[in-house]
C-alpha cells in the first residue's frame, strides 16, 4: 500500500474516477458519506488507499483497501466497499450497505481455539458498539483455512488464515447521509485486532486480541 498511514490518500473522489461536480449525477447523499471516508482520521497503524469498486452490485460504489503495518511487517489486510442504491434496497433495510473483507495469518495454536470464530465476529459488532454506530440486517462469516506445504516448499511451516467477509446496513442520519467515518473507525479497529494489535481506545480494552505474530507472515 502506497497509502500515507492514518488516513486515505489524497485525490480520491468517491465516484470511481469521475471528478466533482462534472455533472454525473452522483446523489449528494453518497458524495457526503465518501467525503466522511476521505477525511475520517484512523489509527496510525493503517495504510489506506482507493480501490477500484464493484461494477454491478449497486448504482454507486466506493472501495479502499488497507493494511496493518507495524515495525515493517504486514498484520492483517482488508477491503471495504460502501453502496448506494437512492431508492433503496429491500435486503438492505436501506440506501447504503457496506460490504468487507478482512484477512490474518495466525499462529497454528490460535487456529485451533474452537471459539476464536465467534470472538473474531464479536471484535467487529463490538467496534460498532463501542463507537456509537447504528446498523441493522448484520451478516457475514468467519472462516479458518490451512495450508501445508510440500517438496521444495516443504521447509515453510504450516500456515493458518483467518478471513472474515461481512456486510451490514449503515443507519442514515440527516439528510439521509450514514456517519461513514465512524463505521470506518470500527472496520479499522477490527482490522487491528485481527492483527493482534491491543486495542485503540478504552472503549475497546474490554475485547480479547489475539497475541501478536512472532514473525513475518508466510508468503502468500
Amino acid at each position: 500500500m502506497a497509502a500515507a498511514q492514518g488516513r486515505l490518500s489524497d485525490g480520491a473522489d468517491g465516484t470511481d474516477g469521475r471528478d466533482e461536480g462534472d455533472g454525473d449525477g452522483t446523489p449528494p447523499a453518497f458524495r457526503q458519506a465518501v467525503d466522511a471516508l476521505r477525511a475520517a482520521r484512523l489509527r496510525p497503524e493503517m495504510e489506506v488507499e482507493k480501490a477500484r469498486p464493484p461494477q454491478r452490485l449497486a448504482p454507486f460504489s466506493y472501495a479502499l483497501e488497507a493494511v496493518v503495518v507495524q515495525d515493517g511487517q504486514d498484520l492483517a489486510d482488508g477491503r471495504l466497499v460502501l453502496l448506494h442504491d437512492p431508492a433503496g434496497h429491500d435486503a438492505w433495510k436501506g440506501a447504503f450497505r457496506l460490504v468487507t473483507l478482512v484477512r490474518a495469518e495466525l499462529e497454528p495454536e490460535m487456529a485451533a481455539d474452537p471459539l476464536l470464530p465467534e470472538v473474531c465476529w464479536s471484535w467487529l459488532t463490538g467496534a460498532f458498539e463501542a463507537r456509537g454506530a447504528a446498523y441493522v440486517e448484520p451478516s457475514g462469516t468467519v472462516t479458518l483455512a490451512g495450508s501445508h506445504y510440500f517438496g521444495a516448499l516443504a521447509n515453510r511451516r504450516t500456515a493458518t488464515q483467518i478471513e472474515i467477509r461481512a456486510s451490514w446496513t449503515p443507519r442514515e442520519g440527516a439528510g439521509g447521509v450514514p456517519d461513514a467515518a465512524t463505521h470506518l473507525t470500527a472496520w479499522c479497529e477490527l482490522l487491528c485486532q485481527i492483527g493482534g494489535l491491543p486495542p485503540g481506545t478504552p472503549a475497546d480494552a474490554a475485547v480479547v486480541s489475539l497475541p501478536q505474530r512472532r514473525g513475518p507472515q508466510s508468503p502468500r
